[in-house]
């Protein structure tokens, strides 16, 4: 399956790119699965993914959870506030 996955803010910075196209594993289903196999994938993404838990995720638009299945595109993001 290829992926296109869009990063932004500090997790851009830490990635070196603002997004990238990828042929995934079969076992990589689910957000959580992504974020994990981006952190081993390389020191970029250690370092980018060293908080998974602080990761957020939005497919199509949607904010999703860590179970979420994967679709075509994906955007991860640190968490964010407005006011």
């Amino acid at each position: 399956m290829t992926l296109t996955i869009s990063y932004f803010a500090w997790v851009r910075e830490r990635m070196g790119i603002a997004d990238e196209a990828i042929d995934l594993p079969v076992d990589v289903a689910t957000v959580a699965d992504l974020v994990a196999w981006l952190a081993a994938r390389d020191e970029r993404g250690a370092l980018a993914f060293a908080e998974a838990g602080r990761i957020r995720a939005a497919i199509g638009g949607t904010m999703v959870g860590p179970d979420a299945a994967l679709g075509d595109e994906i955007a991860l993001f640190p968490p964010v506030t407005g006011g």
